[in-house]
């Protein structure tokens, strides 16, 4: 569906007419036969341009059923695109440059720029930006740059799988020059299918004519079997994570148990978190109450229930929300689980929970009157 552009808006006309002058087989100048208007958002306003189609007039010239366009069109913009390559180029940088999210590009292209489109129409440019990126990395001559002052290959092979029952993306990376060769979404793990990305990768190093050094990977059976059947030479490691996890085995094993008795020792945080809400509730319904002398004697019946009065130990407001930001702090604590061999969840927990414990005791030992409570 094409876009539908609002009654009052004012474009800039743009001109365009085809470079060539003369037909490239019989040499007869070019008529002009018809015009196409294409209009599109640009950060200098809304832009519209007036291609001068062409053809050969000679009927007789094989050339006569062909219509030329003017070239510089896709200068600007593409057919059929309602942005410019500005605006296309904008989207693309902050999306996968700055990580802004579909709703942030939407509201600031419509605040500071003034080109309202639709969510959809920003997806559908972003994922032409991602094919058009990918195409340029796997360019020949871009390739080539840039392995122009490399010797030898160091190649890495590794599959993420976001799900239990999801495709599996398996992503080839060249070490040396950092660089992503390609990635490819298998639902199958089979030797067939990995080796099928091996070969694809061994192309690659023939098309640049760069020996392969060295092979990495978490050693899988599947990639152990392909990279010896492509690359029988080349030795095969761990990689630096792989290896260190399962160097770390039993360390990590050990620090498991030691958080799961961190865990079992450090309980009731959700029983201090009830008792100052229920304490914050008290008090609050006795500062809302009617006062007792506003209230006639005869006025309370003789069998009535008296009202919840509030504990005379019962926690300041201060205090009580110091209390729940510790139970908070404490809880966000045990549930952290993002380590890896080299920081130990169990070792960062007991390093965290030691810093609170002298926390609260520097707090008890600065309260005038009191000395540390011990638990």
């Amino acid at each position: 569906m094409r876009f539908s552009w609002p009654a009052d808006t004012a474009f800039t006309q743009r001109v365009l007419t085809v470079e060539q002058d003369t037909c490239s087989l019989c040499q007869r100048h070019l008529h002009v036969c018809d015009h196409r208007f294409h209009r599109l958002h640009t950060f200098q306003g809304p832009l519209e341009l007036v291609c001068k189609l062409a053809h050969c007039p000679d009927p007789r010239c094989p050339a006569h059923h062909s219509t030329l366009s003017p070239l510089a069109e896709a200068q600007i913009t593409l057919p059929w695109w309602t942005i410019g390559w500005d605006v296309f180029c904008w989207l693309g940088h902050r999306r996968f440059a700055r990580h802004w999210s579909v709703p942030q590009l939407q509201a600031e292209l419509k605040d500071t720029h003034h080109i309202g489109l639709s969510d959809d129409a920003i997806a559908k440019y972003l994922r032409r930006y991602q094919s058009m990126v990918a195409a340029r990395q796997q360019d020949a001559a871009v390739l080539a740059d840039a392995y122009r002052d490399i010797d030898a290959l160091i190649l890495s092979i590794d599959g993420l799988q976001p799900e239990k029952g999801h495709e599996t993306l398996y992503v080839v990376r060249e070490l040396r020059a950092k660089r992503v060769w390609f990635g490819e979404a298998l639902l199958s793990s089979t030797a067939a299918e990995v080796r099928r990305l091996v070969t694809q990768a061994k192309q690659w190093a023939e098309q640049l004519g760069k020996p392969v050094q060295l092979w990495m990977s978490d050693k899988q059976d599947a990639f152990v079997t392909a990279i010896a059947a492509e690359f029988p030479e080349v030795p095969h490691r761990f990689c630096q994570n792989h290896f260190l996890r399962d160097v770390a085995e039993d360390v990590l094993e050990a620090d498991s148990h030691a958080k799961v008795q961190m865990r079992r020792k450090v309980r009731g945080l959700r029983a201090i978190e009830r008792d100052v809400l229920a304490q914050r509730r008290a008090t609050d319904t006795t500062d809302k109450a009617v006062p007792a002398e506003t209230v006639p004697a005869d006025a309370v019946p003789a069998d009535a229930v008296p009202a919840e009065t509030v504990p005379a130990d019962a926690v300041p407001a201060e205090t009580s929300a110091v209390v729940l930001d510790y139970c908070a702090a404490v809880r966000g604590i045990l549930n952290d689980d993002q380590g890896g061999p080299l920081h130990p969840t169990g070792l960062r927990m007991a390093e965290a929970l030691t810093e609170v414990q002298a926390s609260i005791q520097r707090n008890l030992a600065a309260k005038k009157g009191g000395a540390p409570r011990r638990n």
